[in-house]
């Protein structure tokens, strides 16, 4: 089970396709969009109660339409995060695309038990920001022909943190090379991220997740198994 679950890792850190900007109702013209997806997140029982359950805890986001982009590639059941819940904020989130509502349900609530709590607790400042390379992207895994999780928008690359004091936290610099504080505080998120996704990959995993975490999936999934480097 874990081999599997780690083939949905990172391909190029490059994002492809949609961006964060893109792929709303609100960035398109007048004209009519073409689709032939017509069915929509909200359309299915279980995603719309997914979509329930994300708005409720806070987040807020777009449902967008889905959409097939080519071979393997589709970003179905997406929704467009724009801010993410804290205990005592809304957390802004840099440089993400479309995502899997599951996935972002974990993300959101990571984000707020996980992330937030740890910020105060262990460097004593709250946080106000995460930084993504990104979520959807239609690509393979790197050196092979299966496609990435990132090619279904299932999953999210996370690579620093702002706090409000103005500390910035990435994981390029300070997994190995922060104060003691810091590198505490990357590992209990990472242990905390385990708990919510399917899949998460961290820079003990290989040198290309050196400077990010690769967070998969989403709670329903954990109970088939979990992957956590």
């Amino acid at each position: 089970m874990a081999s599997g679950l780690a083939l949905g890792a990172c391909g190029s850190l490059v994002p492809q396709g949609s961006g964060a900007s893109s792929g709303t109702a609100s960035g398109q013209s007048s004209q009519p969009r073409v689709s032939s997806v017509p069915q929509t997140a909200v359309s299915r029982p279980e995603e719309a109660r997914c979509i329930a359950n994300l708005s409720a805890a806070g987040a807020r986001f777009s449902a967008l339409p889905d959409a097939y982009d080519g071979s393997g590639c589709s970003r179905l059941g997406t929704v467009q995060l724009s801010a993410l819940s804290g205990d005592m904020r809304a957390l802004s989130v840099s440089n993400i695309g479309p995502v899997q509502c599951r996935t972002a349900n974990a993300f959101n609530a990571w984000a707020r038990f996980g992330v937030d709590r740890a910020a105060r607790q262990i460097l004593g400042s709250p946080l106000v920001r995460i930084e993504t390379m990104g979520s959807y992207s239609c690509r393979n895994i790197a050196g092979s022909n299966r496609r990435s999780a990132h090619a279904t928008a299932g999953a999210i690359d996370v690579s620093g943190f702002i706090l409000e004091d103005g500390r910035r936290i990435t994981l390029a610099q300070d997994w190995d090379g922060g104060s003691d504080e810091e590198r505490e505080f990357l590992r209990v998120i990472q242990s905390s991220a385990c708990k919510r996704f399917a899949t998460v990959l961290g820079p003990d995993y290989n040198r290309a997740h050196e400077d990010h975490f690769h967070l998969e999936g989403g709670d329903a999934e954990i109970e088939r198994g979990s992957f956590c480097r």
